[in-house]
């Protein structure tokens, strides 16, 4: 009888460490998304400053030939 509870807490104790560490995976991952969506967010802002200073430069000749 005593190697079935300790069989069984041994299991418990198993189980409960694979809930930890999806837990910790679950969390680094929602982390990870979090990066790749700011990551995200900087390149469109980056990107709309480029195309914002390619046609203030486009318009600075026509400006001067004015």
């Amino acid at each position: 009888m005593s190697q079935a509870i300790i069989i069984t807490l041994a299991v418990l104790m198993l189980a409960g460490c694979g809930a930890e560490t999806a837990t910790t995976a679950a969390t680094v991952g929602a982390a990870k998304k979090q990066e790749i969506e700011q990551g995200q967010k900087t390149m469109q802002q980056v990107q709309q400053k480029v195309g914002e200073s390619m046609q203030q430069m486009q318009q600075s000749p026509q400006r001067a030939a004015d």
